[in-house]
């Protein structure tokens, strides 16, 4: 894994640059962490990003207020180039400019990021060169400084066991017969192009959500009591 550089954009920080820090690195506002905010709504230790099979993941350590990645809460991420990590009122932003340039650029590749859908002037300040390197604007919003990371299938995990790789099917499975029933008994309007829901299916989508929710947490805290 290469080295990891965090950019302060918001907080008592702002403008600090931590580069060439090397996984595993914790974030807070005690001395001892890799990166030390001066951030009261910061906990002690307030998160952890270290290296796991090839990707950066990025845990919470049940700290007090908790941690946003590009605008949604969470306990367990892996992280991409471009990733805004918000902890208590500070904002850092994860990676170089050219790191998140090849980002945007291989999203555009990928059909994922058009120009027309997220036009370069409402994300970025263009540099003089022809390189896409370039940098957020600070100041702007965590929906305007996420759109990098654009929802995209993620890669399944490597080298599970028979065991895990059974438990993840049927887990997957059970999501999507799920999803089918719901898609299955909606209705399209053709003159308005709406798709309509009855108060039934509606409450069986947000069902699946509180499911989903509690997987996310569950994964997120290995430690919860059933």
């Amino acid at each position: 894994m290469a080295t990891v550089t965090l950019r302060v954009l918001d907080g008592a920080d702002r403008g600090q640059v931590y580069g060439n820090l090397e996984p595993p690195i914790t974030i807070g506002r005690e001395e001892g962490n890799s990166v030390q905010l001066n951030d009261e709504r910061i906990s002690r230790f307030h998160i952890k990003i270290q290296e796991d099979q090839s990707k950066l993941v990025l845990t919470d350590l049940e700290s007090t207020n908790g941690t946003r990645v590009n605008g949604e809460d969470t306990h367990l991420r892996i992280l991409r180039y471009g990733d805004v990590i918000a902890v208590g009122r500070s904002v850092l932003l994860y990676g170089t400019r050219d790191e998140i340039a090849g980002r945007l650029s291989e999203l555009r590749s990928d059909g994922l990021c058009s120009k027309e859908k997220f036009p370069t002037s409402d994300l970025v300040a263009a540099s003089s060169s022809e390189s896409l390197s370039f940098e957020l604007r600070l100041g702007a919003s965590e929906e305007m400084q996420g759109t990098l990371h654009i929802p995209e299938p993620p890669d399944l995990p490597d080298s599970l066991t028979a065991g895990q790789a059974a438990q993840l099917s049927e887990l997957l499975e059970y999501l999507h017969l799920r999803a089918r029933g719901i898609v299955r008994g909606a209705t399209v309007e053709d003159k308005n192009q709406n798709v309509i829901l009855s108060l039934d299916q509606w409450q069986e989508f947000l069902d699946l959500q509180s499911q989903l929710a509690e997987y996310l947490k569950a994964i997120g805290d290995p430690h919860l009591e059933e």
